[in-house]
Parts: C-alpha cells; structure tokens; sequence
C-alpha cells in the first residue's frame, strides 16, 4: 500500500477504525472469508468469538494488510480513513498482540530490550539498530502501564508464558496505539497466567485504549468488551451487544454442540 497525505492530526479526528466491504479472502485454493461487511469505531472494545477454523485469525491478518482481499466490484478496505497506507506507518497506529515471540534471539533479550525491538519489530536490539532515548523511555512506560517493570532485566527466555504474554503486549503498546488487536491471546497460559491476563486487559480498556479480541474461550470475553461478532465458516454470522449475543442458543448455535453457561458476576463461562 502507498501512503497518502492524510496527516497525524487528521488521523487522531477519525472516529472509524475499520471498514469492511465485500471483503473476500483466499488462502491457497481455499476461500476463508466471503463476503465480510464490519465497521468497528477507534475506542471500541469488541470480541471476535468462534471456533478454530472459522476464519477470525485471517481476519486480524486483513485488519493488518498482511493479506490482502480478492479485487471485485464494491470491495473496500478502510483503516483509520485510509484506503491505502505506508505499512511501517500503519503500525505506529494500532498494535498487535499473537501468542509468539519473534525469532530465536528473543530468548537471550532481556525484557526491556525485547520491549524496545517492538519499535523495530524486530526479534532482539541487533547492533545497526538506533535505538534513541523516547524509545527507552517508552519502553519503560509500556512495562510500567502493564505492571511488568519487574520484568525488565530478565531474560525473555527464563519468563513464564504468561510473562511473556506481557512482554508481548507491552511490545505492543510502544507506539502508544489507539487500537489493540488481540489473537487468542490465553492459548497456552495457565488459569493464574489468564487471570493476569484478563486484568491486563481490563486495565488497557479502561485507560481508553481500543481493544479488539478474538477467542474462541468464552471466559477470554471481559465485561468491558460490550460487542460480540461471531464468525463461522469464512462468514459473519451475528454481531450485537454481549447480552444479545452470549446466550446458549446463539452459542450453542456457533460452535455446534449443546451449550451452557454460568456466570460469576460479570464473567461468564461454558461446558
């Protein structure tokens, strides 16, 4: 993508942060998304829910220009007001957060100096890198943002999978982005590494920052994510308030197999 002349001070007026039209996206010979029409605003807090296979990682790679849709009249891909984008400045504006840290050198960073790489992204601070003082200082800001400073000067590859869910989230916040794209973001934690987990996030929605989270955990889904799109096979199959949404029928619906669910004050959990 090109970058137009749109300028910082336009961007930070944009109330929309996506903008899907007749979004069609292929993988190899295999159609993963048909037909996607989704708006989500800059601020809101939304969870993607389905099941393995239904499309929502390739929908985050969409939201990322890191796959692009098929070209057929009406389609339209709109990020922030922008229908095309310099990608090195597209990811000063919102932040990514997966469930893996880049390349094997990361495990020998410490966790201030994996944090700092996130302005690169790159997998550790390699000497040709210009690192400046605001990125440290950043850096630091994100760490402290999460409650992760006692992380600093640990080796990334001593950490938990929980800390380093931390470290990647804090990578993630270096550029201070309006918007934070989650992707199964539990895979893998422990119940205490999840719980941090989840109050992390609650933390970040309630300092204003965007969240966007996609899970197939029906316990991933915070009180603060008040938006529920349900994805199944490539398609939008519901999209409304979480009290419309997360009800058994409409659950047990998606996922195709009887579903119950209890609830624990605002939390809510399935068998």
């Amino acid at each position: 993508m090109t970058e137009n002349r749109t300028t910082d001070a336009e961007l930070q007026e944009q109330t929309q942060f996506l903008e899907l039209q007749n979004v069609n996206v292929a993988r190899g010979d295999r159609m993963v998304l048909q037909d996607i029409n989704l708006g989500i605003r800059t601020g809101e807090h939304v969870a993607i829910l389905g099941p393995n296979g239904c499309g929502k990682s390739t929908l985050i790679l969409t939201m990322t220009c890191q796959i692009y849709p098929m070209v057929v009249p009406g389609m339209k891909v709109s990020i922030f007001g922008r229908e095309r984008w310099d990608l090195t400045q597209l990811r000063q504006h919102f932040g990514v957060v997966g469930t893996d840290l880049p390349g094997e050198r990361t495990a020998v960073t410490s966790g201030l100096d994996a944090v700092i790489a996130g302005f690169f992204s790159a997998s550790t601070l390699w000497p040709n890198l210009h690192v400046t003082v605001e990125m440290r200082e950043r850096a630091v800001e994100a760490l402290r943002r999460i409650d992760a400073m006692h992380l600093a000067e640990r080796m990334v590859g001593e950490m938990s999978a929980g800390e380093k869910r931390r470290i990647l989230i804090a990578r993630a916040l270096v550029h201070r982005p309006r918007q934070l794209l989650l992707d199964e973001p539990s895979n893998a934690l422990d119940l205490a590494a999840q719980r941090e987990l989840r109050e992390t996030m609650r933390r970040l929605a309630a300092e204003g920052t965007g969240l966007v989270l996609v899970t197939h955990h029906l316990g991933d889904i915070f009180p603060e994510l008040k938006r529920i799109i349900m994805m199944r096979g490539g398609r939008v199959v519901g999209d409304g308030p979480r009290e419309e949404m997360l009800t058994a029928p409409k659950l047990s619906e998606l996922f195709n197999t009887p579903v119950r669910i209890g609830r624990d004050e605002e939390w809510l959990h399935s068998w």
